[in-house]
């Protein structure tokens, strides 16, 4: 889902995870620290693995192990952003920026999968 760059975080949070299977897990950062988000992952009989934030008045089951799983969706991030036309987002359609978007994924995929000799 793509948003405005001013829009929080979480704002879009619980319509991103409509369809977050039983069991599963969400891997967030603290940016999605909150009750209301929590409560409708545990709705789905899932778990949020999201690390608290610092002003978090009652303690919450954060598992560090199972979050350094989300180095790897940083690592994407950061290797998309190398792209100047994802990083300024030049497109002003969402669905050309989703094109875009899908463009750069498929070749950091295919530099990922070079055999060296």
């Amino acid at each position: 889902m793509l948003t405005a760059g001013q829009m929080s975080d979480i704002a879009s949070a619980v319509d991103l995870i409509t369809d977050l299977p039983e069991g599963a897990m969400l891997l967030a950062d603290k940016g999605y620290d909150a009750n209301v988000l929590r409560t409708v992952v545990t709705d789905r009989k899932a778990w949020a693995n999201i690390p608290p934030k610092v002003n978090r008045k009652d303690p919450i089951c954060f598992s560090p192990f199972l979050y350094k799983a989300r180095n790897l969706i940083e690592r994407f991030f950061n290797k998309a952003k190398q792209f100047r036309r994802i990083a300024t987002r030049y497109d002003k359609l969402a669905e050309n920026y989703l094109a875009a978007l899908k463009l750069v994924s498929i070749r950091i995929w295919l530099r990922g999968n070079e055999s060296t000799p």
